[in-house]
């Protein structure tokens, strides 16, 4: 423990990943909600616009996919049906299962938020060169495969 203290203590904030990944998500989810408050939505409504699916998406499926605990959710969801941007009905097939299903109005948000999030991709890319590019996203594919909690318990050198 002493080891894994020392070695956190002699690095520098800007040498740590978590450091990098929450100041860029910081960053972009800023700039989404500039953009988002200007529709009357939040970052994290957009999101659920863009998760929904088709059929209609399982309310149970939306918070895993997102990341998000069920309280929040429970709550964006109900602002969300108050504003009419979505509607919940039960699935055909099993009626213990509440779907969730995008209005004309929701459709419309998606659209917007969709958008949105393709103009902010072309802008950054065009910011770096493709090699950039690659490396940035090998890295990024490699980080989203590594188990955090393998780590954990793997000794550190």
């Amino acid at each position: 423990m002493h080891n894994i203290l020392f070695l956190y203590l002699s690095m520098l904030r800007e040498e740590t990943f978590d450091y990098h990944l929450k100041w860029a998500w910081h960053k972009i989810s800023k700039y989404y909600n500039q953009i988002a408050v200007n529709e009357g939505i939040t970052m994290a409504v957009g999101n659920v616009l863009l998760s929904i699916e088709k059929e209609g998406t399982p309310a149970t499926s939306l918070g895993p996919m997102m990341g998000m605990e069920p309280r929040s959710l429970s709550r964006i969801l109900n602002s969300m049906e108050e504003k009419g941007l979505i509607e919940r009905k039960p699935d055909p097939n099993d009626k213990r299962v509440n779907r969730v299903h995008l209005t004309e109005l929701g459709k419309q948000g998606r659209a917007i938020s969709r958008n949105t999030v393709i103009d902010l991709n072309q802008k950054l890319r065009s910011k770096f060169t493709e090699a950039e590019l690659s490396t940035f996203f090998i890295v990024m594919q490699k980080l989203k495969n590594i188990d955090l909690n393998e780590l954990a318990y793997e000794p550190t050198h």
